[in-house]
């Protein structure tokens, strides 16, 4: 296996409509003291860039950059079409790795780390699955999460080029725009990866709509 620099790229996925919360925007959501944008900004801390794609925050660390689906709302595959746009258009090289990471996660830390394990991840750099597109999150029982993985960029642009040419970025999901990459799916720990789509998640997973 080719050794790769141990840097990578990060989007940061903090759109939707959040129409189940009221439209209450997710990323401004509590979690011990953080917002859950904030907490998704910690977990991809090592990142090279940062790309955050969604309603304008305020308020970003200096050099995270900031952007937005077009249309507004067009779902996730169209925000990480964005997202790689941006970083396209942004300073520096793109990273062989780029991190793709819903901001709706709260313990999404856990289940970045288990993933830069996997890869091997160090000072000396990191040792990917040669031939494969990257590492996808997936449950002890199985669930995959797409949002929670580190592909390989020009994997990314390739799959972002061919959906933007057949007009099936708009309202895609991300299972669709990832179909054709040979990713491995690597298990995360229990809980990593658990989302919040309702108010019912939310006291679930200790999060709420101010800080404690």
């Amino acid at each position: 296996m080719e050794p790769m620099s141990a840097a990578f790229d990060a989007l940061i996925l903090a759109g939707g409509r959040s129409s189940r919360l009221g439209g209450v925007p997710k990323s401004g959501l509590m979690y011990d003291g953080d917002t859950l944008l904030e907490r998704a900004l910690a977990a991809a801390q090592g990142a090279a860039r940062i790309v955050v794609v969604g309603p304008d925050p305020g308020g970003l660390p200096a050099g995270v950059l900031a952007t937005r689906e077009d249309p507004p709302y067009s779902g996730p595959a169209s925000a990480i079409a964005a997202g790689m746009a941006a970083l396209d258009e942004g300073a520096g090289r793109p990273a062989l790795l780029t991190l793709i990471l819903a901001c709706d996660m709260p313990r999404s830390a856990v289940a970045v780390g288990a993933l830069r394990q996997h890869l091997g991840f160090s000072a000396a750099g990191a040792n990917p699955d040669s031939g494969r597109d990257g590492v996808m999150a997936v449950t002890p029982e199985g669930r995959k999460q797409p949002l929670a993985g580190f592909y390989r960029t020009i994997s990314l642009q390739r799959a972002v080029e061919e959906a933007r040419l057949q007009d099936r970025l708009s309202d895609a999901s991300v299972f669709s725009l990832l179909a054709r990459l040979d990713v491995r799916l690597v298990t995360v720990p229990t809980g990593s990866t658990d989302d919040v789509d309702t108010w019912d998640d939310a006291a679930a997973l200790g999060v709420s709509n101010r800080e404690q």
